[in-house]
């Protein structure tokens, strides 16, 4: 089972067992779809099945089978909740955990190594680390990204003009 993080579980919701969690997804109402979440422990998981979740205030209430209490849920604060990876995302989508390491290349051989992904609303910019120099922040724009194989663990970028300069 190939399992990524969702989020963090930050408190307790009510009375009633629900639990809030931070997600870090970049769209909130996919997860309203989720049925099954994990917890790992150690090198092996645990199911949990959601009875329910809805969306507040930019978080997830999430309230899962026999989890009935406030005392349970209180169980799982400081917890990261995982999902199975879907292995069939959209076009030109791809989680961070999956870009962050990629080789970068332009026409001129190896740029450097992705090394983080900002979300910044319009478009997200990937930084890249490069051996000997100020890492780069790369828009994540059609102009920029030609490429990204994550078989093969490379991104092809054209460098914009004036991006490099000081």
């Amino acid at each position: 089972m190939n399992l990524i993080e969702i989020g963090e579980v930050v408190n307790t919701h009510g009375v009633r067992g629900e639990i809030k969690l931070n997600p870090w997804t970049d769209s909130l109402d996919d997860l309203v779809d989720i049925v099954t979440f994990y917890l790992k422990d150690g090198d092996s998981a645990v199911a949990l099945y959601a009875d329910s979740v809805r969306i507040h205030k930019n978080c997830a209430i999430i309230k899962f089978e026999n989890v009935d209490d406030m005392k349970t849920a209180e169980t799982f604060r400081g917890r990261t909740l995982f999902v199975e990876k879907d292995e069939n995302l959209p076009e030109g989508r791809y989680y961070i955990a999956d870009l962050i390491g990629l080789t970068v290349m332009t026409d001129e051989g190896v740029f450097g190594t992705v090394s983080d992904v900002f979300q910044t609303g319009a478009n997200d910019v990937y930084e890249v680390k490069r051996k000997g120099e100020k890492p780069a922040y790369l828009p994540a724009i059609k102009d920029v990204i030609l490429d990204v194989n994550i078989k093969e663990g490379t991104m092809t970028v054209k460098i914009p003009e004036g991006l490099l300069d000081d």
